[in-house]
């Protein structure tokens, strides 16, 4: 069996302003009805020798996660949660020292979550000419048979064949993103393919090059997760010990180092989505070109990628463009600099901007909420609870809250109080009531909260229960 690795921990800042720090571009669904991490999990199941996948993600994310996996019918064999980030190095090395506690020989499938692989043929024929690279003893990366003189990405040069497996090389060498010129000639040489950052390795093997090259890195994850905690769902690695570990990329650490990397070329369509142009190129186009998603109207118009998640977006007589709405937001770039994304996000984030960490609606593991306005001493939401789903028991020190039951049946606590409403009746809770509101019908409901108060942050939560392991 393969075991496949998802690594789940990156933030996306380049599709900004779907993509945010608490709601990810592998959350998304920005190729098709399923969210990236949803075709990444598809991807590796079914009857085609591959294990549950044990995957790696950010913390924040995991209950956002959990629900995805939950709405494809997928099982996990471990959802592991970094409590900082440390790059893929250590996230491999974690989900290594995992496997080959149980299956020395086990051979794992690294991939990010957020790549989209059009010829799924293509990409299981690869994996297999892979994992008989990867049983002959090599660090495996799968090489992108280059289409264009790219610039954005990584090359991995081609050498010698693997003696005994077809389709596989030795690694010549590993090459920085080069200029226009040297991308050129690496097109028309026929030797060189983008690095994919999808590996295959004998999990045995990557751990003993990791301690040789990096054994300071090796130590932080066997302390990491010698301290890990299980809960039902989750596997947290111990913060302190994996806080010391250091942060490295697997090509940095081991790949560009060691004398077993090899690669398998292939062609399946695949895009890393690192840019709003990529997407553009990913996408069903027009006659004109432009590539049109949501409430969307474009006249005299070419070659735009034109995106709305709210309102009505109309554009005239433009060319070459990016325009991505959202309810909060939006962004307006040319095609060929939507690189330069992540430094404006970088400096939303600087000047503490709310639009660079969370959308709008916030997920949480008992449904969403929504701002709806806010105001001096007033804030609006709207919050969707699941059927079955229930909320912390908790209180505020600042802040008092009005309740409207829109659709469905919310069950109160309140104080020393227990409360049933339905539809169109409401209810209040006094500063520093105890409370809790819990759907225990078959239908999701919706409530529209009016907080009013000196202080209405989300961090003026005292809990005192809580159904999801949250502090």
């Amino acid at each position: 069996m393969i075991h496949p690795v998802i690594l789940s921990g990156g933030s996306g800042t380049r599709l900004w302003p779907m993509s945010r720090s608490l709601y990810p571009k592998q959350l998304l669904a920005l190729v098709g009805e399923r969210s990236l991490l949803q075709q990444t999990v598809l991807r590796v199941a079914g009857d085609f020798g591959f294990a549950p996948p044990l995957i790696i993600a950010n913390e924040e994310h995991r209950f956002i996660i959990a629900e995805q996996l939950r709405e494809i019918g997928a099982i996990a064999d471990a959802l592991v949660l970094e409590p900082v980030g440390r790059n893929t190095a250590p996230a491999a090395c974690v989900a290594a020292l995992r496997l080959a506690a149980s299956e020395p020989d086990a051979l794992m499938l690294v991939m990010p979550s957020d790549h989209v692989i059009a010829d799924l043929a293509a990409f299981r024929a690869a994996i297999g000419r892979a994992a008989a690279a990867a049983r002959a003893g090599r660090l495996v990366s799968l090489g992108i048979r280059p289409e264009r003189p790219e610039t954005g990405y990584g090359y991995i040069a081609a050498g010698v064949p693997i003696e005994g497996v077809e389709g596989a090389f030795a690694v010549s060498r590993f090459v920085e993103k080069p200029d226009s010129a040297t991308a050129e000639r690496y097109l028309a040489s026929g030797e060189y393919f983008w690095n994919s950052g999808i590996f295959l390795f004998p999990a045995a093997l990557y751990l003993a090059e990791l301690g040789r090259l990096r054994p300071e890195m090796l130590a932080a994850c066997e302390a990491a997760l010698a301290g890990e905690r299980a809960e039902t769902d989750f596997i947290r690695l111990d913060k302190a010990a994996f806080a010391e570990c250091p942060s490295d990329s697997i090509d940095y650490a081991v790949m560009e180092h060691t004398k077993r990397a090899a690669v398998v070329p292939v062609g399946m369509g695949w895009s890393d989505l690192g840019s709003w142009d990529a997407l553009w190129e990913m996408s069903a186009r027009d006659e004109r070109g432009n590539a049109l998603s949501g409430n969307v109207v474009a006249e005299a118009t070419s070659n735009c990628y034109l995106r709305s998640e709210a309102g009505l977006v109309a554009a005239v007589g433009v060319e070459d463009l990016v325009v991505v709405a959202t309810d909060d937001a939006v962004m307006v770039a040319p095609r060929n600099r939507t690189q330069e994304v992540k430094t404006l996000v970088t400096r939303l984030l600087a000047e503490r901007r709310d639009e660079a960490d969370a959308l709008s609606t916030v997920h949480r593991p008992w449904g969403t909420y929504r701002a709806l306005h806010n105001g001096h001493r007033v804030q609006v939401k709207h919050i969707m609870v699941k059927p079955g789903a229930k909320l912390s028991l908790q209180m505020h020190h600042h802040r008092a809250e009005h309740w409207v039951v829109v659709q469905g049946t919310a069950k109160i606590v309140r104080g020393n109080e227990e409360l049933v409403l339905t539809e169109d009746q409401s209810t209040y809770i006094p500063l520093g009531t105890a409370h809790r509101l819990e759907n225990p019908g078959k239908i999701p409901l919706h409530v529209i909260e009016v907080q009013s108060g000196s202080y209405l942050g989300e961090d003026d939560i005292v809990r005192f229960e809580d159904s999801y392991g949250r502090q």
